[in-house]
This record gives structure tokens, sequence and C-alpha cells, in this order.
């Protein structure tokens, strides 16, 4: 299947093969963040922010390749899948060590992968369809699933709500030691001040060519620091003045001003994904499919684009849940569905829903500036429809905490890459905050995941589109393009939706 994400470094960043670099080794590297993150273990956040900092420490059995290809990582190649599709047999490479010194074996990532399947929102999806974990021997495990499921290797790649390996012994709930087998270790987390990691002296890495997240994760740097700036304008000011090496997620107001800068330039990825409301489906006004169509209604789409994004160089309209560079794409639902932007229509609606009046309360962060403008006209428009709008501004590691609890919101607004595999979409998942769980979820969602041949598995992907658009879970905004930006004297750091610091240097 032909999935790719298309990358684009603008402004002269011409991406040049690493191995035409005589990179330097030694230096700190500072990357300025969006904000603290909420925890330090992967499996426990689905927060974009926990993976781009703990990849670097945690690993997975597989990852992906610049063609968003899963390639293994610990495991020493792909699975060996049965012929009825529920053995999945997977060999370790050998001589890999943890941070604590200790050997990884099979019964590390059977405690890991059970651990997953509890605790994470992604392997809570999985957990259903596997009947054993098993160390085989010392460098074999073997899942068995009680029937076929396709996203399989796809969730165990992902590094969000990943399926990190722990040693057996380290396997609490709260995370206590930090201890992966990833080239970076934690020395020192200081809160809203920086997370320090270093060289894992004891680290193995592959021998292939570098290749997307995957192939080889050399360690040039001495160490890395990632620094909590929750400020947008404060990180674009940053970034021109050569205060950080990487600025994470900047306000694409910034393009021009980061272009002239000599200490800096600015890195564009298009399309980078989507921007969404997700609602509460278990409790509070949204819980009501009726009120949340009449929410859905009143909305326009493109004036939250136009605010957020500003020109359409930076976003486009667009109701697919995959643009059209994805073979996922699919208009299923949309028509009549996406940027209908009746406020009257949807103040009849409302009140034939049963709405009374009460808050919708409105879940947003300003760090990341282009939600906080989102949420801005999405409220103007609603007391258009006679909605009383309640709109609650906190930071980012908040807002994780908060949308866990059912009582606390009725929308919150967050956004997400396009995803290789439709299966690692967090509303997918019963379990993740929004709790969409119906029927015709189930049975949309069941029948595209048991599916295992390719072309059969679009066309079931278009059913679960439809049932979105019927349920609505989530209302995607538009496509839109992310803007980041690095110093003139970073070298080896490719685009990425979760930037990653591995075979990354800088020149003295």
């Amino acid at each position: 299947m032909n999935l790719k994400i298309a990358l684009l470094v603008a402004a002269a960043a011409i991406v040049t093969p690493q191995s035409l670099w005589a990179q330097e080794k030694g230096g700190v590297l500072n990357v300025a963040t969006i904000g603290e993150p909420p925890t330090l273990d992967p499996m426990a956040s689905t927060a974009d922010l926990v993976g781009i900092v703990t990849q670097h420490m945690f690993e997975t059995l597989y990852t992906f390749d610049k063609g968003w290809n899963v390639t293994p990582l610990l495991a020493e190649s792909l699975p060996e899948i049965s012929a009825d599709g529920k053995t999945y047999t997977i060999k370790l490479r050998s001589g890999i060590k943890f941070h604590d010194g200790s050997d990884m074996a099979s019964d590390d990532v059977v405690a890991s992968l059970n651990r997953w399947i509890k605790l994470a929102s992604r392997g809570k999806q999985v957990a259903g369809f596997v009947d054993t974990i098993a160390a085989t021997d010392p460098s074999t495990v073997t899942i068995t699933l009680k029937q076929p499921y396709a996203p399989l290797t796809s969730l165990l790649a992902f590094n969000n709500s990943a399926a990190i390996v722990l040693p057996a012994e380290k396997q609490d709930e709260p995370m206590k030691e930090f201890i992966g087998t990833g080239p970076y270790m934690l020395k020192e987390r200081k809160a809203d001040q920086y997370i320090q990691l270093v060289r894992f002296d004891g680290y193995k890495s592959r021998s292939e060519e570098a290749t997307g997240y995957g192939g080889a994760r050399h360690q040039y740097l001495d160490e890395i620091r990632f620094v909590p700036v929750p400020d947008a304008n404060t990180r674009v000011e940053a970034a021109i003045s050569g205060q950080y090496d990487y600025i994470d997620s900047l306000p694409v107001e910034s393009f021009d001003r980061l272009k002239g800068s000599s200490a800096t330039q600015p890195v564009v990825l298009k399309p980078f994904g989507y921007p969404v409301f997700v609602f509460n489906t278990a409790e509070g006004s949204a819980k009501n499919v009726a009120v949340r169509k009449a929410i859905r209604q009143a909305l326009s789409m493109e004036d939250m684009l136009a605010a957020a994004f500003g020109s359409t160089e930076f976003y486009a309209l667009d109701g697919n849940i995959y643009p059209s560079n994805f073979s996922w794409s699919t208009d299923a639902g949309v028509k009549g569905n996406y940027n209908v932007a009746d406020p009257e229509g949807a103040a009849e609606a409302a009140k034939e829903a049963g709405y009374n009046g009460e808050p919708i309360r409105i879940l947003t962060s300003r760090q990341y500036e282009f939600h906080y403008k989102m949420a801005q006209v999405a409220a103007e428009y609603l007391k258009l429809a006679g909605f009383t709008v309640d709109m609650q501004v906190v930071d980012w590691a908040t807002l994780t905490q908060r949308r866990a609890d059912k009582g606390l919101w009725d929308i919150y607004i967050t956004h997400s890459p396009f995803l290789p595999e439709p299966a690692l979409i967090g509303s997918l998942s019963t379990s993740s905050p929004g709790w969409w769980d119906t029927p015709a979820r189930k049975t949309a969602v069941d029948a595209f995941t048991s599916e295992v041949d390719p072309a059969k598995r679009v066309a079931l992907w278009a059913d679960v589109q439809k049932a979105m658009y019927d349920d609505i879970p989530f209302m995607k905004i538009g496509d839109f393009n992310a803007v980041s930006a690095k110093s003139t004297k970073l070298e080896g750091v490719d685009p990425a939706p979760w930037p990653y610091f591995w075979n990354a240097s800088l020149t003295k």
C-alpha cells in the first residue's frame, strides 16, 4: 500500500543525505518545546510532547521508516505471521542493554507488553484480541491472537501511547525508574526548567542506513535538553535570536521572520496533519449525539482555519480524515456534514435535541496558539446558535490531565499528524478521552481491524469514517502545515511529525 507523508523543508532548508555530512561529535542540543510533558511514561499518555522526548530514552519492537512502513527496531526482523493471521513470532536482537546495564531478553518484552495492554490506550485497543503473550525462549516472543488483527505491528511501532520495552522488574504503575534501551538516558528533570538526557554509552545501534525513525541511530550529541517554552511568541523570538537549536511548533505567521533570520531557518511539514475538536460522548451536554450534530452544524471550519493559519499556503479545507495523497482518502459521510456554518439552523436543531442552555465547556490551551484561535471563532458561532459557552484556557499538561475526567469538559481541542495506519487514531479506542463506544463504532472498527487484505481495508476504512460522521466522536477542522525552526549549526535533523535528534550534530 502506497502510504506517504509529503514532507517539505521550506526556505532553502535542503535535506541532504546524512551520509554526505562529516558530522561532528559532542555538544549539547537545546530544544524548545511547547511546555512541560505531563509524564515521561510514554505508555501512560497520548500527548505528542511525551513521545517527542521519550522516544530518545525508550524503544519499541518496531518503528516506521521514511516511507511510513513498519521496520524492526528492538526486534531482529518483522514478525513471522501464521497463515491464519493469529500467531506472531518475534525474534529479538541480541546484545541489547538497558540503561541500568542489564540485558534485554524475552521476559522483559512479555512483561512490558502486558503492562502496555493494561495501561496504554492503544494497548487497550489490542487487549481484546490477545489470547497470550509468551516468551518462547530468551530471544523469542510469541503473541497469539483470538482473531486476526491487521494493525498490530503498526500499534507496536507507534511512539504515542507506546509499547516500549522496560526491564521486567521495573514495571511500576506509575513508572518510578525511567530505564529504557534508547540512545540517550535521563540524567535530570527539573520541572518547568528542562529535561536533561545524556548519551547512553551501552547503546547498540542497528546497522542499516538511517531511514525515518528506523535504521541506525548515531549518538553524535553528548546531551539533549528539552526546555519548556509555553508562550508561542517567546518561542518565535528565541528562534530568531538563535537561543535554541531546535524550536518546535511555531505560529505560521512567523514564517517570513524566520526566513530572514541569520541564526535559524524555518522547517515546514506539508501537510502535517489536522486539528480536531473531540467530544465527550460519555457525560455532559455533548453526550447527546443530536447536540453534537447541532454544534457541528453551527461551525465554519473555513473561518476557524483562516483565524488559526492565516493564508491558504498553510491550510486546506478538507473534511476527509486523510488528504488525497493517502490511499486511505475517502469522502464517506462528509457531504452535508462539514463546514456547514449555519448557526440559525443549528439553533433549531439544538432546541429539538432538548438543549436547555447548559454550558458547553471547551477545553483548550494557548501553548498551541492555533488551538486557541480556533476556539475563539467556534465560541462566537456557537453563541450565535444559542449555545452557552464556557471557554477554559489551561496549560497543555493540565489539559491532558483534565480530559481524562469525564465530568470536566464537553469539547477539547487537539491535533494529529496524518498517521500511517488509521487504527492509530486515538478516538477509535473506547478508552481514549471522548470514550466513543457505540454499536456503529464496534461494527465498523472491528471489521476494519480484523481484515488483513490491504485493498479490502481501504474500503472498510470508508465505513469507519462514515460512522465517525454519523456519531461525531470528533470533528476534523481541516488540513494544516506545521512550522518549526532549526539552527543553521544543526545538521542531521530531517523534518518529522515527532522530531528526533539521534543522528543530529552541531557544527562548532
